[in-house]
């Protein structure tokens, strides 16, 4: 193994977003000296870093852990792919032991666990730091630039549209599952609304007009936007001409009736944003606020069944 750099765990090594936390360490000349999943479908990590030692048992990768750290050999890096209801126990056993984390979106499913996890920062020592990798995607940067020059008082109209379809296996798993998934709008659409906040600033209402467990709609008014927005994992709800790659998926974001062109441009976010982290500038606690708050309230809040403004296509689920 490469001794260089950075010493880094990863939990959720089998999970669908962990091979771009892999590419991130390598990329950036660190290496991945453990890793843990409760499943052992982990063979991504001979392309990356084929001697990591690997546990199937949290026990057994916490005690690996807190053996590096007796001998001395103390991890730089716990980075975070596991299930969303298993973020904040995952970092809290982090900065434990005193190691910085990145953590994968959402960071926690409530306002309050960010709280707990700002006094496990202020008594261990250790940071928590989170992908928000729109807010580095160069579409979102011009974006963000254009409305910062725009006049004070001018207050732009959004549509936001997102429909990625999954089969039968989704309300299965636990991404089906609010209380440990946090619902569709948070499982699919929280980085979105952490852009909307980067881009417009802090919200002033959040109405839900539609909750069920595949589909979320409602309307968002920031201080320079008023958002109409439809998120669903509903094949049904799809345009006919909604087919993106392997997955049957439509994604729109329109500004003042001008489409956001921001299809491309992800491959290597997540290793941009470890450089940030490496160069002590990550995203943390208090940057994630104003989108745990949001999606928390689209979770818990009652309908407004007859809303001023809505999304065109709540139609489709009415």
């Amino acid at each position: 193994m490469n001794k260089s750099g950075k010493k880094f765990a990863l939990i959720g090594a089998a999970g669908y977003i962990a091979p771009r936390h892999m590419r991130a360490i390598k990329d950036t000349g660190n290496q991945l000296v453990v890793a843990m999943d409760i499943n052992d479908s982990v063979g991504i990590m001979d392309s990356h870093f084929p001697d990591t030692e690997f546990f199937t048992e949290f026990e057994q990768f916490s005690a690996f852990v807190e053996d590096q750290k007796l001998n001395n050999e103390k991890l730089d890096f716990v980075s975070i792919c596991s299930p969303n209801y298993l973020h904040l126990p995952h970092m809290k056993f982090a900065l434990k032991n005193g190691i910085d984390v990145i953590c994968e979106k959402p960071l926690v499913l409530s306002s309050e666990d960010l709280d707990i996890l700002k006094s496990y920062e202020n008594e261990y020592g250790a940071k928590v730091n989170s992908i928000l990798q729109l807010r580095l995607h160069p579409s979102i940067l011009s974006l963000k630039e254009k409305v910062d020059a725009a006049p004070a008082d001018k207050v732009f109209d959004v549509d936001l549209t997102y429909l990625t379809s999954r089969g039968k296996w989704y309300l299965k798993s636990w991404k089906g599952r609010d209380e440990k998934s946090g619902g569709v709008a948070t499982n699919i659409g929280v980085h979105f609304y952490d852009m909307l906040n980067f881009i417009f600033g802090d919200i002033e209402k959040n109405e839900v007009h539609y909750r069920d467990d595949k589909t979320a709609s409602g309307y968002l008014q920031y201080q320079r936007a008023r958002v109409k927005w439809f998120l669903s994992i509903d094949a049904d709800h799809l345009p006919e001409n909604a087919v993106q790659g392997e997955k049957r998926t439509f994604r729109s974001i329109t500004i003042e009736g001008e489409e956001l062109e921001f299809s491309g441009g992800f491959t290597d976010l997540h290793t941009q944003s470890y450089k940030q982290v490496l160069l002590g500038q990550g995203f943390g606690i208090e940057e994630n606020r104003i989108a745990i708050e949001t999606v928390e309230a689209i979770r818990k809040s009652p309908l407004v069944e007859e809303p001023e403004y809505s999304h065109s296509f709540l139609s489709r689920v009415q």
